[in-house]
């Protein structure tokens, strides 16, 4: 499957979307909404495996994501062709009063039978038209998602990866604790051992001196 979510946004407002796969991206795609500026752009952004494709243009979003396979030509052909059956609907569907998902049961199935038609078999002039426009177009960037994070807004992105990483960092924490304590208890047991040879060498020197029983010293002395 190579196109796997795909809507039409009014500013960070969904109007309408279709998920042709099994996970959730609702959140990851929401994020990236908040995060495209209002002027006219094209964008790429790359999480993993996945490619988020957007086209955004006279106040609306035009958002795919699909698999890094895909590549970009096919997506933003689809985009393209997204973009003109929105734009081609009447003007009050289109309107700044449209509420979050107020096109969702008359649009979605739009949206579904696109991403159904080019998962399948896109057509070919959409694909070199796109080509064409890539070619053209320079305002067409790529940037990873994690690049959204540099700046220390906090997102949770596409399940459980954060999770992951927080249980991957508690059980690096407690094997360093478990390897600091055993290298404390080796140390410790060379310094009673050191400490050991050290009185066992130094009575070895005094015996030589003074005889095994140490009455030799007192002896000598008188």
């Amino acid at each position: 499957m190579s196109l796997i979510h795909a809507l039409v946004a009014r500013g960070s407002t969904i109007l309408a979307e279709h998920q042709a796969g099994k996970r959730d991206f609702s959140q990851a795609t929401q994020t990236i909404l908040s995060k495209i500026p209002p002027n006219n752009s094209k964008l790429t952004y790359v999480w993993e495996q996945y490619l988020f494709h957007y086209i955004s243009e006279n106040g609306f979003t035009y958002l795919v994501m699909a698999d890094d396979a895909a590549g970009r030509r096919m997506p933003f052909a689809f985009l393209s062709d997204l973009q003109r059956k929105f734009t081609s609907l009447p003007s009050s569907s289109t309107s700044t009063e449209t509420p979050a998902y107020g096109l969702q049961g008359s649009f979605s199935p739009v949206i579904a039978q696109l991403v159904e038609q080019y998962n399948t078999s896109p057509p070919t002039d959409e694909l070199t038209r796109a080509q064409n426009e890539l070619n053209q177009v320079k305002d067409i960037m790529v940037q990873n998602v994690e690049q959204i994070l540099s700046r220390g807004e906090r997102i949770e992105l596409l399940v459980d990866k954060t999770d992951n990483m927080a249980q991957q960092a508690t059980a690096f924490r407690r094997g360093a604790r478990a390897v600091r304590r055993q290298m404390w208890w080796k140390n410790g047991k060379i310094l009673m051992l050191s400490g050991l040879v050290a009185l066992i060498l130094l009575w070895i020197i005094v015996a030589q001196c003074c005889g095994a029983g140490l009455n030799q010293c007192g002896t000598a002395q008188s």
